[in-house]
């Protein structure tokens, strides 16, 4: 057991957490590993890890940790920076890591969108089947933009109430 800013560190606890926590993930669709990884940088104590840290700590192989990694930084759950004096690359979750992505999540929905509708002319408009599918698509993205946008200003209003009074590492 190691101690965290005066309160107890079970790092059997932390490593059973990152296994459930990944299993979940996994479950929800994120690859196996990139959720292991996801899941044990959200528990590191400062967020960052090196991909060799990544590897101990979760005794796979630094191959594996490198596809897990890349997907992550795609989905910009978590970032990539360089360690101070040195050529190694440090991997970092933000503290509002889910807000990030899902950020990321809303470009990628308004560029399958616009590519939606495109094709409702291709496939003859609003006069087939096909064209009324992707138009009802496409009013789905357009709807869900818009309330992501809303829930964006909200998220902000109310995570200064949930975090108001902690320390200023967050």
């Amino acid at each position: 057991m190691t101690k965290a800013r005066g309160a107890p560190r079970d790092d059997r606890a932390v490593s059973t957490y990152v296994e459930r926590f990944g299993d979940t993930l996994t479950d929800a669709g994120m690859p196996r590993l990139a959720s292991r990884v996801f899941a044990q940088l959200l528990a590191d104590e400062d967020g960052r890890m090196t991909a060799a840290e990544l590897t101990e700590a979760l005794d796979v192989s630094p191959a594996a940790i490198s596809g897990a990694v890349r997907y992550l930084t795609q989905t910009y759950l978590i970032g990539k920076e360089r360690e101070r004096g040195s050529r190694r690359d440090v991997y970092v979750v933000q503290a509002d890591a889910w807000h990030g992505a899902m950020l990321s999540r809303d470009r990628v929905l308004a560029q399958i969108e616009s590519s939606l509708r495109t094709g409702v002319p291709a496939v003859g408009g609003l006069a087939t089947p096909a064209g009324r599918r992707l138009q009802l698509s496409v009013a789905f993205l357009e709807f869900l933009g818009e309330r992501l946008g809303a829930i964006e200003g909200e998220w902000d209003e109310y995570k200064a109430t949930v975090t108001r009074g902690w320390p200023d590492d967050t």
